[in-house]
């Protein structure tokens, strides 16, 4: 979208584009300056970042698992990186740092933001709340874009997703993983009884909020971009069963420690202030979703068998 408004657009990621076995981006054939770049490295991200108006951060260890398993590591990258990012913008007079973050935040409101009919960006979060160390990193992420605005004139703008979904979507996330095991025959397990819900938001959705979020009312602001529809994981899997022909079946498992059950979370003030709202229904995009998923895991599975 920031190509359709004819902005010069630098990708800068660790890994190698596109050579996953499902890779979460093909890269689009717009993107043509790309950089390999290691978040850990300052120097490297000083230099990579010379020049930029904007500089939207997305770069983070963001499934749990890999947090659960390397909490050290997520902390370095999660946290470290983004203060990285900020001293690299501070360095370079960056026209304002965009900080992906999320709506697990929610998973330490205090008692009180917990029991009003939706949580907003005001919502006090409580240090002892008992949430996951991938919730801790994002909301210390937060905390240091405020640090750098009040020490040294950064500006920010931190953008707590939903689920995004989609084509190009992460391998890890629940609904490629739901496809596969559909697609191998496998059984769709599910962590706690399944009435854990999310408000899933389509990649296209959140592309366009980024874009808003440019504009001057959302500098040093905090916004909610959650999906518009109460989605539980039982019923991600019921639909995944009803898409794909498979002798797949649900099967629970124990609840994780730490798992974010889900809130009602408001995102009137990213409708208020930047004009932005879903646009696509869940049904819609977990069709194309799993459309494309399906056709991925096609091509995957005909290049293994011409390489025998």
């Amino acid at each position: 979208m920031l190509f359709q408004l004819g902005e010069e657009v630098l990708v800068a990621d660790l890994q190698h584009f596109g050579s996953a076995p499902l890779v979460s981006f093909d890269v689009p054939h717009d993107i043509t300056n790309l950089q390999p770049l290691d978040l850990r490295d300052g120097p490297a991200l000083l230099q990579a970042t010379k020049g930029l108006d904007a500089l939207f951060h997305l770069a983070a260890y963001a499934d749990v698992n890999d947090v659960s398993r390397d909490p050290v590591g997520a902390l370095d990258l999660n946290v470290g990186g983004t203060l990285r990012v900020l001293e690299a913008a501070r360095a370079n007079a960056i026209g304002r740092v965009f900080l992906a973050s999320t709506v697990w935040v929610y998973s330490s409101a205090t008692p009180e933001a917990q029991s009003a009919p939706e949580i907003d960006e005001d919502a006090a979060l409580a240090p002892s709340a008992s949430r996951h160390v991938y919730t801790t990193t994002k909301i210390a992420a937060e905390m240091l874009c405020h640090d750098y605005w009040n020490a040294y004139q950064v500006p920010f703008t931190v953008l707590r997703y939903g689920i995004p979904y989609g084509p190009r979507m992460r391998p890890s996330l629940v609904i490629p993983i739901f496809v596969r095991k559909a697609l191998a025959g496998e059984p769709i397990t599910i962590t706690g009884d399944g009435s854990q819900h999310r408000k899933f938001v389509y990649v296209e959705d959140l592309a366009r909020a980024h874009v808003l979020a440019l504009a001057d009312v959302a500098r040093n602001q905090t916004y909610n971009l959650d999906g518009n529809e109460v989605v539980t994981i039982r019923r991600i899997a019921e639909v995944v069963l009803a898409s794909i022909p498979t002798r797949s079946t649900i099967e629970f498992m124990p609840a994780r420690a730490g798992d974010y059950e889900g809130a009602a979370v408001s995102s009137e003030k990213a409708r208020s202030e930047l004009g932005w709202e879903p646009q696509l229904s869940f049904a819609d995009g977990v069709s194309r979703t799993i459309d494309w998923l399906t056709a991925l895991e096609e091509r995957d599975v005909a290049g293994s068998q011409g390489r025998r």
